[in-house]
């Protein structure tokens, strides 16, 4: 069943925004010219808390009355770009599960465009968007403080052969999540 705009009449799908095909492993060796986050700064301890201290910036996005609201056809609204980081979380408490539990984890493909356009981001409601995404963030944090000393040097791969520690897959995350936060200017 398709989801719909708040006054329940169906909605088009939006424009199609231009698909990220770029490798942001690089944030892992230097600060980001963007959002200006220096990933390898962060001490694995201090994830969980950095997951937990961005999450009252998120809700405030999200409960922003301009939070569906594009600033241009193929620029995600607040409503998607926090979508898309509740569903981060997700992943990435996935992707860090399999590395601590397996030996060498080959991570699912995730196509964060593709879950955007089927999920229809632009339609939920932004308000219940940030109390999954607070949800799902402390689930997320919970995840890296549960982490051994002796776990952090633990591989994970993704399919394109890009190999990440349970360390660097947490510096990797939070850029993602912090990034987004500039992006939406939060």
């Amino acid at each position: 069943m398709a989801r719909t705009a708040p006054d329940d009449a169906p909605t088009a799908p939006p424009p199609a925004v231009e698909p990220d095909v770029k490798d942001w492993t690089w944030v892992l060796e230097r600060r980001c010219p963007e959002c200006g986050f220096a990933a390898a700064d962060v001490e694995p301890a201090e994830i969980g808390a950095t997951v937990r201290d961005l999450v009252p910036r998120w809700v405030a996005v999200l409960h922003r009355p301009d939070a569906r609201e594009r600033p241009a056809p193929s620029t995600w609204s607040a409503l998607e770009y926090g979508a898309h980081v509740r569903d981060v979380m997700r992943v990435f408490d996935e992707r860090v599960r399999a590395m601590v539990e397996e030996d060498d984890p080959l991570f699912a493909n995730w196509d964060q465009d593709a879950t955007a356009l089927e999920d229809r981001y632009d339609v939920q409601d932004p308000v219940v968007v940030a109390d999954e995404l607070a949800t799902s963030a402390e689930r997320t944090a919970a995840r890296f403080d549960a982490v051994r000393d002796d776990q952090w040097q633990r591989a994970g791969r993704r399919s394109n052969g890009s190999v990440f520690t349970v360390r660097t897959l947490g510096q990797y995350f939070l850029h993602d999540v912090v990034h987004h936060l500039d992006d939406v200017r939060g």
